[in-house]
């Protein structure tokens, strides 16, 4: 890239601010930032774009995971016997929404391997832009569980509400969304619905387009995750 190319970083989008007192957190680490322009290159190949999904979702995980509840157990280390702490109760559900959130899995699974996943499927009818749902499967039970929606993009907030809509209608209560670019509009709709669920964002972009993607956003998250078109 020329030099004439590049400019200092202007730090958070403005458009944060309209969400300063609602229940999100924007994830603004250097390393998540660099990550998400890399996935946004056009020229980022499958392979590494998928890693990078997964990297971006560790490193948001660690976030959104922060309030896990712990218990302490005792353990004997080889000086001393002594209580430490272990994550409490009935632990973590992954729910990825299909197909593009299941790129970010893995990533939630290395940071804790015993969570359970589930499954919400949902297709975007390309003229209405409205999602159908046509597959759900989560774990039950689900109340005592912190669930993790996960999902790349959140464009409309269509899939969003209604994943977590269906979630809550089978029970979960402590409910959490993450996705790694969103727009203004989906985030608007679903702090608006779901003021009970945190949602956590690595880039907040400018706007959809009249095709409902994200500007400037990265294209379709799940063709570049498995290479499809």
């Amino acid at each position: 890239m020329a030099e004439s190319e590049t400019r200092p970083y202007s730090g958070a989008p403005v458009e944060e601010q309209e969400f300063k007192d609602r229940n999100v957190v924007f994830c603004n680490h250097p390393l998540i930032q660099h990550k998400i322009s890399l996935l946004r290159d056009e020229n980022t190949g499958t392979n590494e774009f998928r890693k990078l999904v997964e990297e971006i979702a560790r490193l948001e995980g660690y976030e959104a995971l922060r309030d896990l509840p712990l218990e302490e157990r005792r353990v004997k280390t080889p000086i001393a016997e002594t209580f430490t702490p272990f994550i409490a109760g009935k632990k973590l559900c992954l729910v990825p929404i299909l197909r593009a959130g299941l790129g970010m899995v893995e990533g939630l699974l290395s940071l804790v391997p015993t969570a359970k996943v589930g499954f919400i499927g949902m297709y975007r009818d390309e003229t209405t832009h409205i999602p159908h749902e046509y597959y759900c499967k989560i774990p039950s039970p689900i109340e005592q569980r912190t669930i993790v929606v996960l999902d790349p993009m959140l464009a409309t907030g269509g899939s969003a509400c209604d994943a977590i809509e269906d979630i809550k209608k089978r029970g979960g209560v402590h409910i959490k969304f993450l996705c790694i670019i969103a727009a203004p509009e989906g985030l608007r709709k679903v702090t608006q619905a779901h003021p009970d669920v945190t949602v956590y964002v690595g880039h907040l972009d400018h706007q959809l387009n009249e095709k409902a993607y994200i500007v400037p956003g990265l294209g379709d998250a799940g063709d570049r995750i498995y290479g499809t078109k």
